[in-house]
């Protein structure tokens, strides 16, 4: 789908399998800004140079970092400009962790357990103009929502230009990561923005769905499919390496509030032990880096015949190779995620309670935190309230969840609306209301 937005042209493709959850797709900016680098951070992560531009090799086939002809700056081998080009780590805030008292909570900023709402707002780390990434934030902020769900993710197989953001540019030769101005730093944006409105981010690392790379852009470089990426040594290895540098740049910041390993995880016809097996030793890796923040998966919790849940249907059968009772048992996931999209499954949308409540029983028998990370009805016929209201209620009033976040968030830019779907909950519309302030308000009072 194209379609022009004020001056920013977006690019979307919605997946093709009507399984998915909302399609992503790349956003190309006619509008630039100059990103000046931080000298001043305070807690930096890294003591390596600040840069913004150029691309530099992460991970390559050669044992010397090769500069694109793009790049005004050469770095040796061994150095990478990964000190954050905004300031990051400023904030005093207490990092999110798993309470100490209530393990099925969170203690979100070091005064003890409580409920709370957040949202998803994936597209605010493709955006070009500061004002606009802040803007989001304090309109989160306001609301009273407390997390929201972004992509860390944006990879490539050939270079787009100037005007389009992406991270990682990947090609048989290894991977490329973007430190110009259309790149890492508008990551560096948002968690300093976040940072600076006390609102604290998940930060996701692939996509299991081609938009804006996914795991097809891994498998475009180094071959293989989406069932096998799991297990090549060479995706994984480059997955890795993005990772580590997502992590330590950012790994002192009280915004993060969980890394996430990837955005709807499946391995169609696959054993559930190849997603578990991937899962943990992801996390574990991502512990050894860092850790004092929270780790999650990032699945739609889909449930196994061996589960013993359910009928038996397309979300109980284990066909996605995902089994969220058995993956809530990796000590290295803090915590687990699920999504919620009825129609898009083939249920009608009052199942959607009975699927927060089946998720619900399972953290409670894991004695862990579960979060419904994502969800979303079709509006009846233009509002969503009365699709969506009674799954916040069952999440409210009948489940001890530790936090709902809906999909998704949507506002109006310097340059136009923001990206959005069929599921959009628009800033201060009549929906937002119900929906989003006064749930955001409720689940914060609610009782622990």
């Amino acid at each position: 789908m194209l379609f022009q937005v004020g001056t920013v042209l977006l690019l979307a493709w919605l997946s093709p399998t009507t399984d998915a959850a909302p399609g992503w797709g790349w956003r190309t900016v006619t509008v630039t800004e100059t990103v000046t680098p931080s000298s001043t951070a305070a807690g930096t992560c890294s003591a390596s140079s600040p840069s913004t531009s150029g691309i530099i090799s992460s991970s390559t086939s050669s044992s010397t970092a090769t500069i694109s002809s793009a790049s005004a700056t050469s770095y040796p081998s061994t150095t990478y400009p990964t000190t954050p080009a905004y300031p990051i780590c400023t904030s005093r805030a207490p990092f999110a962790s798993i309470d100490d008292v209530h393990p099925r909570l969170f203690n979100y900023n070091g005064t003890g357990a409580k409920y709370f709402a957040g949202t998803n707002a994936w597209w605010t780390s493709y955006l070009m103009i500061d004002s606009d990434v802040n803007l989001v934030f304090s309109e989160i902020k306001n609301t009273q929502l407390q997390v929201v769900r972004i992509w860390g993710f944006g990879s490539v197989n050939t270079d787009p230009g100037p005007g389009t953001v992406f991270f990682q540019l990947l090609n048989s030769t290894g991977s490329y990561i973007n430190y110009a101005a259309n790149g890492i730093p508008r990551l560096d944006a948002v968690v300093s923005y976040a940072e600076r409105n006390g609102v604290k981010i998940v930060l996701n690392f692939v996509n299991n769905w081609s938009a804006l790379g996914g795991i097809a852009s891994y498998n475009a470089a180094f071959g293989g499919n989406a069932t096998s990426w799991y297990t090549d040594a060479e995706s994984q290895k480059v997955y890795k390496d993005y990772i580590k540098l997502l992590v330590n740049r950012y790994k002192c910041s009280p915004a993060i509030f969980a890394w996430e390993l990837a955005n709807e995880p499946r391995c169609q016809g696959c054993d559930t032990s190849v997603i578990y097996n991937w899962a943990t030793e992801v996390s574990q890796y991502i512990k050894s880096l860092d850790p004092r923040h929270m780790v999650a998966l990032g699945d739609e919790g889909w449930f196994a015949p061996a589960d013993g849940i359910g009928d038996g249907s397309y979300a109980y059968s284990g066909d996605q190779g995902v089994d969220f009772v058995k993956n809530l048992g990796i000590k290295t996931l803090d915590y687990g995620t699920f999504h919620l999209y009825p129609s898009s499954w083939g249920y009608n949308e009052s199942w959607g309670s009975t699927w927060i409540l089946q998720h619900n029983e399972v953290g409670a028998a894991h004695n862990k935190a579960v979060v419904l990370e994502e969800y979303g009805g079709p509006p009846t016929p233009n509002n969503h309230t009365a699709v969506e209201e009674p799954w916040q209620a069952t999440v409210l009033k009948d489940t001890k969840l530790a936090m709902d976040q809906f999909w998704q968030f949507g506002t109006v830019l310097s340059t136009g609306l923001s990206d959005y779907d069929n599921f959009t909950i628009w800033y201060n519309s009549q929906e937002y209301v119900p929906l989003a302030r006064d749930h955001a308000a409720a689940m914060l009072e609610k009782p622990v």
